[in-house]
């Protein structure tokens, strides 16, 4: 298995990105280590000796990720044994030269608490866990977007997901089992706000495993109830025109991206 370090002199999260979505093209295992705030020339030896050591061990060159802003820094991780890729050398002179200004490097620029909208993040977060599972309906006239569902579906992590990275305020509202009756109907406390609802749905088999790690052998996450609630909420999404998207197979990132093209909401994050 072939070692992959990601480092930097803020949090690595820019160089975790970059390298993983290289590494993602390639169908083989690799020992992933991340190394935040290497902020002095001590603390880029350690770094440097740390490849070196890997190296040694599986007799293969590890790849070197970085994002580096201390000059001093940068040249001592540049010249580890590992294969190293800098990533704001291979774009900013080009950016320079296209923009035609110089760039001005700063450490924890990019993932900091001084973030040109930190605060609208925090806020995002702080709304959706006020706004989780149906808890609070006084405020959905501040939601960007009301995600709607069975329980178990995805809501809370998706609603977390869209706060935390783009800074979107999304509150989420559960389909229960009392809620289904004879046929399932548009809910009152959501009938105001019908423009900013968005239906998450998923595989019966699916959500009755998911729901069998909570609560096994319960009416709640027997196969037969699941696709009950399934049925009657997919038909409301078809009866109110409410977009909605399975979510059976992709993570909480893909989910996100596929809502922000559906609806199209602006990120807030830039």
């Amino acid at each position: 298995m072939r070692t992959a370090y990601y480092i930097s002199d803020g949090t690595a999260i820019t160089s975790e990105v970059f390298g993983h979505a290289l590494l993602s093209l390639f169908t083989i295992e690799f020992e992933h280590i991340t190394v935040p705030f290497v902020e002095t020339v001590e603390h880029a030896q350690q770094v440097v000796k740390k490849i070196s050591e890997s190296f040694q061990d599986d007799g293969q060159r590890p790849l070197v990720f970085y994002t580096i802003v201390n000059t001093d820094v940068r040249k001592i991780i540049s010249k580890s044994v590992g294969i190293n890729y800098n990533f704001l050398d291979q774009f900013v002179a080009p950016l320079e030269i296209i923009l035609g200004v110089p760039s001005k490097p700063e450490k924890h620029r990019t993932h900091s608490i001084h973030e040109k909208n930190y605060d609208i993040r925090i806020e995002a977060v702080n709304y959706a866990l006020a706004n989780d599972d149906g808890s609070n309906l006084r405020d959905y006239g501040e939601a960007d977007i009301i995600l709607v569902g069975v329980s178990r579906s995805g809501k809370t992590p998706t609603s977390l997901y869209l706060a935390l990275q783009y800074g979107i305020k999304a509150a989420n509202y559960p389909f229960t089992e009392e809620d289904m009756g004879d046929i399932l109907k548009m809910p009152p406390a959501l009938k105001h706000f019908k423009d900013k609802l968005f239906g998450l749905t998923i595989e019966a088999q699916r959500l009755h495993q998911i729901r069998s790690e909570r609560r096994a052998n319960s009416t709640y996450a027997s196969l037969k109830q699941c696709r009950l609630e399934l049925r009657e909420v997919e038909n409301l999404y078809r009866k109110e025109k409410i977009p909605f998207l399975n979510s059976t197979f992709y993570s909480i990132e893909e989910i996100s991206a596929k809502i922000l093209a559906t609806t199209g909401l602006q990120r807030k994050k830039h």
